[in-house]
């Protein structure tokens, strides 16, 4: 088990008791011998399409550049429970379902009525001041739907979403009610605006979160080595700053060291006498970081990604909570797979093909130990990953999923026999045709023929 291993061979304080005992010596010197085997092991590079359990140990908290160790904290929430997101959270997405066909759009640009999938919560907002206290708006429609929402509002804070759908208002169904005592409903109410709205995943796109990648130098601070070391710099979409020794290091290696921006500061730095000098000062610990870009264009582009990650927005796309709910579910809960069965992944770091018992559902694909588990080890999401049919070694036919960009990490998947690698191949390009970039679905219903009422 990986969670368990990492626990094993995290790092350990050397007791420096001068009149420690015998055995407190050994476990000493034993916690050392863990912290070098951890070292050597961290050196190991591990290629592209290994195991999708993200480790939290890094090399920067044994043996980082600055010889100082880093609290990583916590990575987002998916990320945690071992989910690989990169290509969905590096832009905007529109679920189209099942609409494939060219004459249909997808929902979030079609006035046309249409099933969708609804996933219900409660929103409490906080009365304001002035005219309009709540602070969004809802469309003479029906169902009703949320159509603004006023920046730093209570209703922003509280969470609503455009495009949410209004089910009840303080504890009143709303489904079938006009628009206009609805709204009535909510003026002659408590001042704690209850309301349980639904969330149609394929009604709007998801919002990118900032990812920047790049040679960049880093000023050391060490008391042995002094000076700018050229470093490549992986900005990821959670907020955390990675950095390797080599860009061909990404994927393969363990990074140098992870910093958590959220609540940094950062900003143009004019001290050190050297142009295009930026720094970064967490939130947590004392330690300042210093880097400079080759150019003005490439330090604002730097800067403007960090800010991103400095002030987050902390609000999931309906389809991540979805997906967050599943990994909470038995195999047989999730409603509805496209497809399922025992899947091999492999693990190139040692390689070895590691089983699961796989669902496939909406684009992400679910990874448990086996049938009998009671939640979801972790998972992909496949939002424009590319499948075909390969040889892989001694193995005639695996399945491949390739992104579309060589930044993200590519996978291996084996069935037990052809035939089920051939149902497997069917049903993970149907399930990830249900998705489209947001500029693809644009282009896709503008080049569309106007529509046409037959009278």
């Amino acid at each position: 088990d990986l969670k368990s291993e990492m626990n094993k061979t995290r790092k350990l304080p050397l007791n420096n008791d001068t009149r420690a005992s015998d055995s407190s010596q050994e476990d000493a010197i034993d916690q050392w011998a863990r912290r070098r085997k951890q070292f050597k092991e961290s050196k190991t590079c591990s290629s592209t399409g290994g195991s999708s359990i993200n480790s939290t140990i890094t090399e920067g908290s044994i043996n980082s550049e600055d010889a100082r160790s880093v609290d990583l904290g916590l990575y987002s929430e998916n990320e945690d429970r071992g989910f690989y997101t990169e290509n969905f959270h590096s832009a905007s997405w529109v679920f189209r379902g099942d609409d494939v066909s060219p004459d249909n759009s997808p929902r979030c640009l079609s006035k046309r009525p249409r099933p969708v999938a609804i996933r219900e919560r409660t929103v409490k907002i906080t009365k304001g001041t002035g005219n309009y206290p709540w602070g969004f708006r809802i469309q003479f429609s029906k169902p009703i739907l949320v159509t603004e929402i006023d920046t730093n509002s209570a209703a922003e804070e509280a969470g609503l979403q455009v495009g949410d759908i209004l089910i009840a208002v303080n504890g009143t169904d709303v489904t079938s009610m006009p628009h206009s005592e609805a709204a009535n409903l909510a003026r002659k109410g408590p001042d704690i605006l209850t309301m349980i709205v639904g969330s149609d995943i394929s009604r709007y796109p998801n919002t990118p979160k900032p990812t920047c990648r790049g040679y960049l130098h880093k000023r050391t601070q060490s008391a042995i080595l002094k000076g700018w070391r050229k470093r490549w710099f992986v900005l990821k979409h959670n907020g955390y700053l990675h950095y390797y020794k080599h860009k061909k290091d990404e994927g393969k290696c363990r990074p140098l060291e992870v910093t958590k921006l959220e609540g940094a500061e950062i900003g143009v730095d004019t001290t050190l006498g050297k142009p295009f000098v930026f720094k970064c000062i967490p939130q947590f610990g004392n330690r300042i970081f210093y880097f400079c870009a080759t150019s003005n264009q490439e330090m604002k582009r730097w800067l403007e990604a960090m800010d991103k990650a400095v002030h987050p927005i902390h609000q999931n796309h309906v389809w991540v909570d979805v997906t967050l709910h599943n990994t909470t579910l038995p195999p047989l809960a999730i409603k509805n797979p496209e497809c399922l069965g025992l899947l091999h992944q492999l693990d190139s770091s040692k390689d070895v093909w590691i089983q699961h018992y796989c669902i496939l559902k909406d684009g992400c694909l679910y990874f448990y130990a086996t049938l009998r588990s009671t939640s979801a080890q972790g998972g992909l999401y496949l939002q424009g990953y590319i499948v075909s049919e390969q040889s892989l070694g001694s193995k005639r036919s695996v399945i491949e999923l390739r992104p579309p960009s060589e930044e993200f990490k590519t996978f291996y998947l084996c069935a037990e026999n052809v035939n089920e690698n051939k149902r497997w191949i069917t049903a993970l390009k149907a399930s990830i045709n249900k998705w489209l970039p947001l500029h693809q679905a644009i282009q896709d219903f503008m080049s569309r023929p106007l529509e046409e009422t037959r009278m």
